[in-house]
């Protein structure tokens, strides 16, 4: 499929002259197909056409090629987020519901910006707060100051320091990064490892403009181990079952709380008490826990919740 007979989300709401918001549900309603190239959602020219032709007032159309409407049942659900376990979750929801779903792998800030945009219907976080030592609660106090939502646990999981095999320069905590010189590669701004390394520097009063590779970003897990690996880095910051993948060192600095949110619309009032019943399932929860370095203990559990 041509690129040049296609649209992305932007393009077709200049060309409808409506906002993006409108586009982006559409295709969760499943109105208007897509397809991704790499993160970028693109529509066909085709699937515009006959969007448009079914749209128009007292027009049928006469393509047999013209999707059949789709219910609310089985709309597209997007989830937002990089861990795998979000992917078993998408299989069962596409088993429970019926629904088709996408993975958007945006980090933890970006994916509930997502969200408040409409641009997505699950997102994963886990975002450090340095002042009360809690994940998630705080920034979404903040983010979602007019939207009710359900914050529910996914999994508990350890984060700390990759290192290179055999640790050479016995690195073991923040204070390191004060005794010692060291060169990071570091997580894109908005992710939740970026967010739990600026919060311990803050807390711990270093200066992120006096360690060397700082501003050096990558956009997962797997490459910021990868880059320790190749010599390319003395210290990075991610989660335990990355480094085991691997083959770094990991160093636990903390256990992160991995949550999702979802706004409680009437809309979604189906998807949430699925995504309940999946969570507080022995079978889900047991396929989880055999990945490994998952913590299920709290899965399923609603941490806070808007009235």
């Amino acid at each position: 499929m041509s690129h040049e007979h296609s649209y992305t989300i932007e393009e077709v709401a200049q060309l409808l002259k409506v906002s993006k918001l409108t586009i982006y549900d559409l295709v969760k309603k499943g109105d208007l197909p897509v397809f991704r190239v790499g993160r970028q959602m693109r529509v066909d020219r085709t699937d515009l056409q006959i969007y448009i032709q079914k749209s128009k007032t007292g027009a049928t159309p006469t393509s047999s090629t013209a999707p059949t409407t789709l219910t609310t049942k089985n709309k597209k659900i997007i989830i937002s987020g990089q861990d795998l376990v979000l992917d078993l979750l998408g299989k069962y929801i596409e088993k429970k519901q019926s629904n088709k779903v996408l993975r958007s792998h945006e980090g933890s800030f970006n994916g509930v910006m997502a969200m408040y945009n409409g641009e997505c219907d699950i997102a994963s976080l886990h975002l450090y707060d340095g002042d009360t030592g809690d994940y998630n609660t705080t920034y979404l106090k903040k983010i979602f100051v007019s939207h009710a939502y359900v914050l529910i646990n996914l999994i508990s999981r350890r984060a700390g320091f990759y290192v290179p095999k055999g640790n050479p320069l016995q690195i073991q905590s923040f204070d390191d990064f004060k005794t010692k010189s060291l060169k990071l590669i570091n997580r894109e701004k908005g992710s939740g490892a970026r967010t739990l390394l600026d919060e311990q520097l803050r807390v711990h009063h270093i200066a992120p403009s006096s360690i060397e590779g700082y501003n050096e970003e990558e956009m997962s897990h797997i490459d910021v181990a990868s880059a320790v690996a190749n010599g390319n880095a003395d210290i990075g910051i991610g989660i335990e079952k990355i480094s085991k993948l691997i083959g770094v060192d990991f160093i636990p600095l903390i256990r992160e709380r991995y949550d999702i949110v979802l706004l409680k619309t009437p809309e979604n009032q189906q998807l949430i008490e699925s995504v309940k019943e999946i969570l507080t399932s022995p079978d889900f929860q047991s396929e989880v826990a055999a990945l490994g370095d998952y913590d299920v203990t709290q899965m399923g559990q609603i941490i806070y919740e808007t009235l």
